[in-house]
């Protein structure tokens, strides 16, 4: 087999607290040149609480989104087309 063509896996170990996922119903993105910044936050009034940043290159980005279409695109095709939430009533404020 080419090099250019051997698949190498690679196992991948989930500590106990990531497993566990946590729920985001907001999201703040911020960029740098470098890097996208990307926080997952739980809002439940009076406040919200950041539970996850992810800092991810602008190249790791754009073909995360593009798995993210795709699975999307396969999601809709097997449950049917999903609604898209409205926008918040008020703008959420990160401190």
């Amino acid at each position: 087999m080419p090099e250019q063509e051997k698949k190498v896996g690679v196992k991948i170990k989930f500590p106990d607290e990531v497993l566990r996922g946590v729920y985001s119903n907001n999201m703040f993105i911020a960029y740098t040149r470098e890097e996208f910044i990307l926080d997952f936050i739980n809002v439940f009034p009076p406040q919200g609480i950041v539970n996850a940043r992810v800092i991810i290159s602008p190249g790791h980005l754009k073909r995360m989104i593009k798995a993210l279409g795709k699975c999307l695109e396969k999601y809709e095709n097997t449950h049917g087309e999903i609604q898209e939430a409205p926008e918040p009533k008020e703008p959420i404020s990160v401190h």
